[in-house]
């Protein structure tokens, strides 16, 4: 239902040789070629924020796209516009302070840790435990933004001369990636508990 308009394809290629200087290892320290700061951080520590600012991206242009559409529709069966409804302008104020307070949880964090990891030279497992919160966090937050917005839309959402139904195909798609799996909270849990936790997806 999403990536319409992303061009996103797959290809497989049989009995190709190559060659190591063009093959990729960020993740692997002893293999590295490149030192830059960019590189001191894992492949899905990076994926993370990108996806998540993604997420966060489509959640405040469907709270934009609201807030206009509130102001001059009028549902089926009311007399006043949903801007003048209860319901609708708390949705609207929780639906702010969701993407905020994430996005500031989220920027903040990468800001303080890309200032420790220049000076370290190395990025620790609390701080990649820290961005995969953060990041797993916003996408689900923004994902229940643009869901709440979508259904109090009423029937607008629907149609795809308005902007609520591909931001909906949208959100959900990042959210069914690798970056929105609910168990990076399962992960996370466990370390701020002390207890073992897999380490792939950081």
């Amino acid at each position: 239902i999403g990536l319409r308009g992303t061009g996103s394809d797959q290809y497989a290629v049989t009995d190709l040789f190559v060659a190591e200087a063009y093959s990729p290892a960020r993740d692997e320290v002893a293999a590295r070629r490149e030192d830059g700061l960019l590189y001191r951080f894992s492949s899905l520590s990076l994926y993370a924020g990108g996806f998540a600012g993604v997420a966060l991206g489509i959640a405040r242009s469907t709270l934009a796209a609201f807030i206009e559409l509130a102001r001059d529709k009028i549902p089926r069966g009311a007399r006043k516009t949903m801007r003048d409804n209860n319901v609708t302008q708390a949705q609207v104020a929780q639906s702010e302070a969701r993407l905020a307070s994430a996005r500031s949880w989220l920027v903040g964090s990468l800001a303080e840790i890309t200032i420790a990891v220049a000076r370290r030279g190395h990025i620790t497992l609390d701080e990649r435990m820290t961005i995969r919160l953060a990041a797993t966090f916003a996408i689900h937050q923004a994902l229940e933004v643009v869901d709440t917005l979508y259904e109090a839309a009423g029937s607008t959402a629907i149609f795809n001369d308005h902007p609520f139904e591909r931001r909906f195909r949208d959100i959900h798609s990042v959210s069914q990636q690798l970056q929105g799996r609910q168990t990076h909270f399962e992960t996370v849990g466990q370390h701020l508990m002390g207890l073992p936790a897999e380490t792939n997806w950081l």
